[in-house]
């Protein structure tokens, strides 16, 4: 059965889900995630979140998929994704993310 990402809304055929990671669980407050309410989101999406987003953020500010979605950060990721089928992607963590876990 396909699967929609939660934070791209691109669909991942049935094919493309022989590959246990292409669809991912992600905690919308790392580090809780006992309490942490979780979504489905694509191999791409997940990786692009914690490049751009320390944890600390993450819970404070972008704990919901609407504010992930809203996020500046992600606004041309979201738009350049949204035209691809990749689930495979070359992610740099952001300078804001290395100077705040170099802190």
């Amino acid at each position: 059965m396909s699967t929609t990402c939660a934070l791209c809304r691109r669909i991942v055929p049935d094919e493309r889900l022989q590959d246990p990671q292409a669809v991912q669980e992600h905690h919308l407050r790392p580090e809780e995630r006992a309490e942490s309410p979780t979504v489905m989101v694509c191999r791409p999406c997940h990786k692009q979140i914690h490049a751009l987003f320390t944890n600390d953020e993450l819970r404070s500010e972008y704990d919901t998929i609407n504010a992930l979605r809203s996020a500046s950060r992600l606004t041309e990721y979201l738009s350049w994704i949204r035209g691809t089928n990749r689930l495979d992607i070359n992610v740099e963590t952001s300078n804001h993310v290395r100077q705040q876990q170099n802190r």
